[in-house]
């Protein structure tokens, strides 16, 4: 793949750190009116004008109070050409989740900064449901 096919598409998820999912999902719902899509225990998921946001504990220290996730069509080629532009990945592209709708797949990597950033793909499930 060409490096100019290789495109940060827009922003498709924000993970926000809460203390609390259950006081942080009614806030977000409730106080702030987003749309309340699913959750999963310890997470929950809701819509902000075609963003996906996504509250949950940190999972990890020095991971830092927000993640961007990009998505990009193909995730697998994308990491491949970032990685030749010196791009160090914490977890390589992986499938994460998988539903009748589709197969989620994500990547992470730091930016410049040291901020936690991740690629993601939303791509049909490779074995029907």
């Amino acid at each position: 793949m060409a490096d100019r096919a290789v495109a940060l598409e827009s922003v498709g998820q924000i993970s926000i750190v809460v203390k609390d999912v259950e006081r942080a999902r009614n806030f977000y719902r409730d106080t702030l009116g987003l749309t309340f899509l699913f959750e999963f225990p310890g997470m929950a998921f809701f819509d902000c004008g075609g963003v996906r946001l996504y509250l949950a504990p940190a999972d990890k220290p020095g991971l830092g109070t927000s993640i961007l996730y990009y998505r990009v069509a193909d995730i697998q080629a994308t990491a491949a050409v970032l990685e030749s532009r010196g791009v160090t990945f914490l977890q390589q592209p992986a499938k994460v989740h998988e539903d009748a709708r589709h197969e989620l797949w994500l990547a992470f990597f730091k930016d410049s900064e040291e901020n936690t950033a991740a690629l993601m793909s939303e791509v049909p499930p490779t074995t029907p449901r």
